[in-house]
């Protein structure tokens, strides 16, 4: 009886101590990310989904060449889309990852949809030069001025293989004339 009235004891005057212990913490708290390193993540999906659904349909319309591109930019961007999650995974970053085209996008893959024949051609050719060199210029400003150091590091580590994706896209084609590019509107039909 003497051993309980004692045990009892030293837990009543330790739980006030335990109490006020705070419990360890299982959640990282992770800094804000930048207006610029969200846009860059986004953009960067949007570009993957673009390039991936585009080069599905030059699989079944494009010439052999675009086909051979289109093998390639579905195994590169794929890439690229894998290495981005793991990142954002793997830092526990806080961001909305596109799992849709934007509205440019899609004019874009519409039109491209819409096209055969010779008219494909020249539309995918024109189409992959502009979006490669909108990849270029976007992964060179991140490489360069991004805040978060991993996904600047890797910025910078792709950029040479978004310079050979825009060398072999120049040599894709003739660029249409009046083809709409990334970013622009669709002609009014």
């Amino acid at each position: 009886m003497k051993r309980a009235l004692v045990l009892l004891s030293c837990i009543l005057l330790a739980s006030p101590a335990i109490a006020q212990t705070p419990a360890p913490s299982t959640t990282t708290s992770q800094a804000p990310l930048s207006a610029a390193t969200e846009s860059f993540i986004q953009q960067v999906a949007i570009s993957d989904l673009f390039e991936t659904a585009s080069a599905r349909l030059a699989l079944a319309r494009g010439n052999e060449a675009q086909q051979q591109f289109a093998n390639q930019m579905l195994q590169d961007h794929g890439k690229t889309s894998g290495d981005v999650r793991r990142l954002i995974v793997r830092d526990s970053l806080k961001v909305d990852v596109p799992s849709q085209l934007d509205a440019p996008h899609q004019a874009l893959l519409d039109k491209l949809s819409a096209s055969n024949g010779d008219d494909f051609v020249a539309t995918y050719a024109a189409q992959q030069v502009e979006a490669h060199q909108k990849a270029v210029a976007l992964f060179q400003s991140y490489a360069s001025n991004g805040d978060l150091p991993a996904l600047k590091q890797w910025a910078g580590e792709t950029l040479p293989v978004l310079k050979h994706h825009l060398e072999m896209a120049q040599k894709l084609g003739p660029a249409k004339a009046g083809a709409p590019t990334v970013g622009s509107s669709p002609a009014p039909k």
